[in-house]
C-alpha cells in the first residue's frame, strides 16, 4: 500500500465523480496533468495548483499517443510510488489519477484534436503527431476534471501555448496558470529526462543554459536582430550537443518567424546530448536574465 495522503483513482468515471464532488462542496479544483517522474518543477505546479484552489488533482500518466514510433515511450520513466511520497511529503494534493492507457484510450477510439499553426513551429516538424496527442490527453482530463485551474510549466513552452489556444478555442470551462521554468542550481532546467545524462552528458547539457544566457546578454546590450541572436545561441549548443534541432527566435505569442526583436520574443532550442532530447527556452524582455546566467561560467 502507498504511504499517501492523497487518494489514487484509476478510471475516469472515478475521477470526474470526485471533482464534481469537491465542487459541490464549494471548493476550487485545481488540476497538475503530468507524466510522472516527478522533480521540483512538478512540486512547484502542485504548489501553485493549492494556491490557486482548495482541492487539487494531479494526474500521472504516461501518454502514449504523444510518442512517435522511434521516441522513448517504453523507456520513460515511471515510478507511482516513488511520484506517490513526492506528493506526499508536499502535503498539497487531494488525489493522484493514475489510469491505464485502455482506460484513457477505449477499444474503437477514433478522436484526436488537431491542432494548427502553433503545431507546426518548433517541435512540430520533429515530432510529427506529438502535440495531436498531446492535445487530445489534455482535452480528455479536462474534460473529466472540469471547471479547474490547470497548471503548467513553461519549460515545455509549446505545449503551453497550444493548451491556451485549445482550452481558448474550445470553450473549455479550464483557467491556465503558468508556472517559471525550475532550474538547478548551475542553470539546467528541470525534466523527467535529465536522469537519462551520463555525468558527461549532464554537464554538456548546461550548454542550453549557457546558448540563453549568452542570448540574453547580447539582446540586454541592445542586439535586435533575430538571425543574430539565433546564431549567438547556436555557438554554445554547438560546443555541447550532438544534434541540434533548432535554436529558434520566434513571436512569444504565436511562435511565428521574428525578423526583428520588437518587445517579447522566445528563444527556443531543442537539441540531443547523447540519446536524450532535451528542450529549454527563455522569454527575452520578460524573463529574468540571472535564471540562465547560472550556466555561464560551468563547463
Amino acid at each position: 500500500m502507498l504511504p499517501l495522503r492523497a487518494m489514487i483513482v484509476r478510471t475516469p468515471e472515478d475521477l470526474r465523480a470526485l471533482c464534481n464532488d469537491a465542487r459541490a462542496a464549494n471548493q476550487r479544483v485545481g488540476f497538475v496533468p503530468t507524466m510522472g517522474a516527478l522533480h521540483d518543477g512538478h512540486l512547484s505546479l502542485v504548489r501553485l495548483a493549492r494556491e490557486k484552489s482548495d482541492f487539487v488533482v494531479v494526474s500521472i500518466f504516461v501518454n502514449p499517443t504523444q510518442f512517435g514510433p522511434n521516441e522513448d515511450f517504453t523507456r520513460y520513466p515511471r515510478d507511482l510510488d516513488g511520484d506517490a511520497k513526492k506528493l506526499a511529503r508536499a502535503g498539497a494534493v487531494d488525489a493522484i489519477f493514475a489510469p491505464e492507457p485502455s482506460a484513457m484510450y477505449v477499444a474503437g477510439e477514433q478522436t484526436r484534436v488537431r491542432v494548427g499553426a502553433l503545431g507546426d513551429a518548433l517541435c512540430g516538424p520533429f515530432r510529427p503527431g506529438h502535440f495531436e496527442g498531446v492535445a487530445t490527453v489534455v482535452a480528455k482530463l479536462f474534460v473529466l476534471v472540469g471547471a479547474c485551474t490547470a497548471a503548467f510549466g513553461r519549460k515545455d513552452y509549446q505545449q503551453l501555448a497550444i493548451i491556451r489556444r485549445m482550452a481558448s478555442d474550445l470553450f473549455l470551462p479550464v483557467t491556465i496558470a503558468p508556472a517559471a521554468i525550475v532550474r538547478e542550481k548551475d542553470g539546467l532546467a528541470m525534466s523527467s529526462r535529465n536522469a537519462y545524462l551520463s555525468a558527461d552528458e549532464r554537464a554538456r547539457a548546461l550548454g542550453l543554459s549557457r546558448a540563453l544566457g549568452a542570448a540574453s546578454r547580447a539582446f540586454s546590450r541592445g542586439e535586435r536582430d533575430a538571425k543574430a541572436l539565433e546564431k549567438i545561441a547556436r555557438v554554445e549548443v554547438e560546443k555541447s550537443a550532438d544534434t541540434i534541432d533548432y535554436v529558434s527566435v520566434v513571436d512569444a505569442d504565436s511562435l511565428a518567424d521574428l525578423a526583428k526583436v520588437e518587445s517579447r520574443a522566445l528563444v527556443a532550442i531543442a537539441c540531443r546530448i547523447g540519446k536524450t532530447r532535451l528542450i529549454d527556452n527563455f522569454v527575452l524582455g520578460e524573463d529574468d536574465p540571472s535564471s540562465v546566467a547560472r550556466g555561464a561560467d560551468v563547463g
